[in-house]
């Protein structure tokens, strides 16, 4: 079975399009929102309602500012914005409408996760309208003669607990997500949005940061050893694969920027 596999769309909606051509099946492993756009600060829900000058400064602080540089910088603009939350709000809600009308139109399955980048408590709403869309964030599908496991979202370090904020993003406390992925058992591929807890495989190499990632993901690889990891969330990364044991782990890539779909057979 020839499966395609997208992840970090960021509101490519023109490529996603295209994404599952030549396919018996799509997975998309997170982050259709397009939040703050690194790679064109006039684009994503930041930009529209703070303006580019905002994407820019807070891509720098990012890669540069020191410890809550950046949280007092988000602070201080929503500060001056009417009602923030709802502002934002609207905006997603307009972004998915597009994203999940293009997952609505393929003719072959989809199976989705969603991504640190997205509002999974939202998805209900969008994927009423297109019940052939199959969320799996949390199970294990038979996909041609492979159980598949899929987890969604990124875990937060030990003991930081989720706090609420104008964007609600999914991150998730860290002992939650461990349970999620010990949940599986043993299955022939596993497919994340975060990747495996390697430095190698963290590293943004253009942010300059190391990326949330999970310990229990990479337990599980050791103990289980499925044949494939697959994965997103590091645009970047220092490396895009490596092998750990049997498993090739397999950064699918940043679709935003690349507008090609991985590919995995089995």
């Amino acid at each position: 079975m020839l499966v395609h596999v997208v992840s970090d769309v960021h509101g490519n909606a023109t490529d996603l399009a295209r994404a599952a051509e030549g396919a018996e099946g799509l997975l998309v492993l997170g982050d259709l929102l397009d939040f703050v756009d690194y790679d064109d600060p006039t684009q994503g829900i930041l930009a529209e309602i703070l303006g580019p000058e905002a994407t820019v400064e807070f891509a720098r602080l990012r890669a540069e500012g020191g410890p809550g540089a950046l949280r007092e910088y988000t602070r201080a603009l929503w500060a001056d914005v009417d009602d923030p939350a709802g502002q934002v709000d609207a905006a997603v809600r307009r972004r998915y409408e597009q994203m999940f009308a293009v997952l609505g139109s393929f003719d072959v399955p989809v199976w989705l996760i969603p991504g640190n980048v997205d509002v999974p408590e939202l998805w209900p709403e969008f994927l009423a309208k297109h019940p052939q869309l199959q969320v799996v964030d949390g199970e294990v599908v038979e996909i041609g003669d492979r159980r598949v496991g899929f987890v969604g979202g990124v875990p937060l370090p030990p003991g930081v607990e989720p706090r609420a904020r104008i964007f609600r993003s999914y991150m998730r406390e860290a002992g939650e997500f461990e349970a999620a992925v010990e949940a599986l058992g043993p299955v022939d591929v596993l497919c994340s949005h975060a990747p495996p807890a390697v430095a190698e495989l963290a590293f943004d190499v253009v942010a300059r940061t190391h990326e949330l990632t999970s310990p229990a993901l990479l337990e599980h690889v050791r103990v289980h050893r499925p044949r494939l990891a697959l994965f997103g969330h590091v645009h970047a990364p220092l490396t895009t694969r490596m092998r750990i044991g049997p498993t090739e782990c397999v950064n699918v890539g940043h679709f935003r920027r690349r507008g090609v779909a991985a590919t995995a057979r089995w």
